[in-house]
């Protein structure tokens, strides 16, 4: 709006400016009355700037043309009345609307800080909490890993002393064994000595003695087939028996020859 109104008043002046050289030259060439001029309405002048290159201009031009022998006659151009125009008032408003676009401004960068401050909170807040749960996690760990320990230890002590204490007893037990079987073959050689004179079997006749005294005979002919399940049952038993009894006798005899070495070893 200044600057409009400043080329505003520039223009005016250079033909005001303008028109008053050509009426001068003029009257000189041409004896004739000049009209009076029609006074402008009043308006509010502002401080015109003092045209430097324009009137060189137009100077130059002057000269360089020719003059013409007659002018009508001029008037000065009128300016158009219009509103005033209150440069204060656009200065003040101007001022007062970047007033409020930095309050505006202000206020909007408080709250986004009071928003960080409350985001910033929150956030150290959520940290020292996982910190104090990581913590919590970590103790509960470390005290479960010690009990875990400590039982294992509690464990290999006790079996430690579960081993300690069975050695030992099979220690005893084989000593024990030892002394017994001892005294026995002491006086198994005092019986074998006195019983020299006796008439000896052999082991097949013992072996025909013994099976003659468990064979027994089979009746079945007048069972029925329930009878004969039960009785096929019982047999089945009786195998199991005998096989058990088998089984038990081939590890005493493993273990009569393992003492027997044994004895021989001490002796």
């Amino acid at each position: 709006m200044q600057m409009s109104l400043f080329m505003l008043l520039n223009v005016f002046a250079t033909n005001r400016y303008y028109v008053h050289t050509v009426v001068e030259e003029t009257e000189e060439e041409v004896e004739v009355p000049a009209p009076e001029e029609e006074e402008p309405a009043e308006v509010e002048e502002e401080p015109e700037p003092e045209p430097q290159e324009a009137p060189v201009e137009e100077e130059t031009t002057d000269e360089t043309k020719p003059k013409p022998k007659f002018m009508p006659n001029i008037a000065a151009p009128k300016i158009p009345e219009g509103e005033k125009v209150d440069f204060d008032d656009i200065h003040r408003k101007r001022q007062e609307k970047d007033l409020s676009e930095l309050q505006s401004l202000i206020e909007a960068h408080f709250i986004q800080r009071k928003k960080d401050e409350e985001e910033l909170i929150a956030l150290v807040n959520r940290i020292e909490k996982r910190r104090t749960e990581r913590a919590e996690q970590q103790r509960i760990r470390a005290d479960k890993e010690k009990e875990r320990q400590t039982r294992l230890a509690e464990e290999k002590e006790r079996r430690e002393q579960e081993e300690q204490r069975k050695k030992q007893d099979e220690d005893a037990k084989k000593k024990k064994v030892l002394t017994n079987k001892t005294h026995q073959y002491g006086g198994i050689q005092q019986k074998g000595e006195g019983r020299k004179g006796a008439k000896k079997q052999t082991e097949r006749e013992k072996k025909r003695k013994i099976l003659a005294e468990r064979r027994k005979p089979l009746n079945i002919d007048h069972l029925s087939e329930d009878k004969l399940k039960e009785k096929a049952s019982e047999l089945w038993q009786w195998m199991m028996q005998l096989e058990a009894e088998k089984f038990d006798l081939s590890e005493k005899l493993k273990r009569q020859k393992y003492d027997k070495r044994d004895i021989a070893i001490l002796l």
